[in-house]
């Protein structure tokens, strides 16, 4: 196996910076914001934010303030949740990883994805908690996995839409 020093001669994209990349989007879409939009903030092309979103350029310090200030999210934010073990989630499963046994394609989960983040953010919109207990409850009953992945679903997914 290959440091993370080694790594980078091999082209190979480090987990950390794809870790990075992974929550820059995460919040990039959580703001409904296009990679243009966010270049523009910060004084780079789209093509260089979707490097940086892949892993495939590295960030520097200076450019992730730059970042963090343009998604109003201390610079930390980026690095939560690198390197601890997360709990077995349906669709869930980190790069390299085996999906859990079971699920089709249709059941697996993209937590980076527009579509999930449309979702996530309309529904937190909704103010009255019996109008989203029944927005919930109508998900539960449309799905063969019943509770299982739409409660994981949304208590993954409210850490880092707020």
């Amino acid at each position: 196996m290959a440091s993370p020093l080694r790594q980078e001669q091999n082209n190979d994209i480090h987990p950390t910076d794809l870790h990075v990349g992974n929550r820059l989007r995460m919040r990039r879409l959580s703001l409904n914001l296009t990679q243009e939009k966010l270049a523009g903030l910060v004084g780079l092309t789209f093509q260089q934010v979707q490097k940086y979103e892949h892993g495939a350029n590295r960030i520097s310090a200076s450019r992730l303030h730059e970042i963090a200030q343009a998604l109003k999210v201390p610079v930390n934010y980026f690095f939560e949740q690198l390197g601890i073990e997360q709990p077995s989630v349906p669709g869930m499963a980190e790069s390299g990883q085996d999906a859990i046994e079971g699920l089709d394609d249709a059941a697996k989960i993209d937590m980076a994805s527009r579509e999930t983040a449309d979702l996530v953010r309309a529904y937190y919109r909704i103010e009255d908690p019996r109008k989203r207990k029944k927005i919930l409850d109508l998900i539960r009953a449309m799905t063969d996995e019943g509770i299982r992945g739409v409660v994981l679903f949304f208590s993954c997914a409210f850490s880092w839409v707020f």
